[in-house]
């Protein structure tokens, strides 16, 4: 990505354009100055109780981001300037606050940017708390009243496993096991990750974990990326993951992979079993229930399961 010259040098070499464009930026902060130089109107306004106080530059920054489009995904400075009316100047400091946050990338030259990556987290976490939550609570309930057991919804958030959603049991046998909405479980560290994982290649997790050795919770923790990327796959192949006191001591769970309509996996589906391993006649009658209710949330996102997704093999 190309970058302007900021060393002394570089200073010392600017020629004419660079000039007037110093110029320019002087003349856009004496019209940011005219623009700002409301105080007064300001405290006016608060004087008289009005009840919306707008920050231009918050307006401005929103404004751009909003005329970025699937018919127009890469638009540069002087469009934006003039669309949103403000100075090119002051739209480039906007743009580039923009980029240092990751809600716009450059594309196509120095002055051209298209939306960034914390647009698309944004709207994956709105469309998580709407879909996900909204879709997979009845989901939950139903799978609980099925088991007897306590039933959960996670996402993965880097190198976190989040819980979004829950369905406590009723069976007071249970109900010691209490995991929150918004508790974050190390990703590498348990199936629920290694289930949320299962679309990442070696070399993405290579750059989410880029240490040589992975922090160490049991004896089952996966010690380098090459044994995660194994388990990774071997969990995607199997079409779920079961652990039996890997993570947490008298706890096992079974966790099945959600998916959305691109077939990405988005969620996982879990049952927590307050016990340190899982009899032998429980063990296929849970796992199939497991993958049935992630099958229906996937359904219910517009997935539509090909006859070799293992996750339908083993909901049957």
């Amino acid at each position: 990505m190309a970058r302007d010259n900021t060393t002394g040098a570089g200073r010392r070499t600017a020629g004419p354009q660079a000039t007037r464009a110093a110029a320019d930026e002087e003349a856009a902060r004496g019209t940011e100055s005219i623009e700002g130089a409301a105080p007064a109107e300001s405290a006016a306004d608060e004087a008289s109780g009005a009840s919306t106080y707008l920050v231009p530059g918050l307006e401005r920054g929103l404004r751009i981001l909003s005329e970025f489009s699937a018919r127009e995904p890469v638009l540069g400075a002087p469009e934006l300037s003039k669309r949103i009316g403000i100075p090119r100047t002051t739209t480039f400091r906007l743009l580039q606050t923009l980029e240092a946050l990751g809600f716009l990338e450059r594309a196509n030259g120095d002055r051209h940017f298209r939306l960034g990556v914390a647009v698309l987290r944004l709207g994956f976490e709105y469309l998580s708390s709407l879909e996900l939550t909204d879709f997979g609570t009845p989901i939950l309930e139903r799978l609980r009243d099925q088991t007897g057991l306590s039933t959960h919804l996670l996402i993965r958030d880097d190198r976190d496993v989040v819980f979004v959603a829950k369905a406590q049991t009723h069976d007071p046998m249970f109900s010691s096991v209490k995991v929150h909405v918004g508790t974050r479980l190390p990703a590498h560290a348990t199936v629920h990750g290694q289930v949320l994982m299962g679309d990442l290649s070696l070399m993405q997790l290579r750059q989410l974990y880029p240490e040589q050795q992975l922090e160490r919770f049991t004896d089952r923790t996966p010690a380098t990326v090459d044994e995660l990327y194994e388990r990774v796959r071997d969990t995607a192949a199997q079409g779920y993951a079961l652990s039996e006191a890997s993570f947490e001591r008298g706890i096992s769970v079974v966790s099945a992979p959600v998916r959305d309509q691109t077939g990405k996996i988005v969620a996982a589906m879990t049952v927590t079993v307050p016990r340190s391993d899982i009899g032998d006649d429980e063990r296929a009658p849970l796992v199939a229930k497991v993958c049935g209710a992630a099958l229906d949330l996937s359904t219910r996102l517009n997935y539509r399961p090909s006859a070799d997704d293992p996750t339908l093999a083993h909901s049957r």
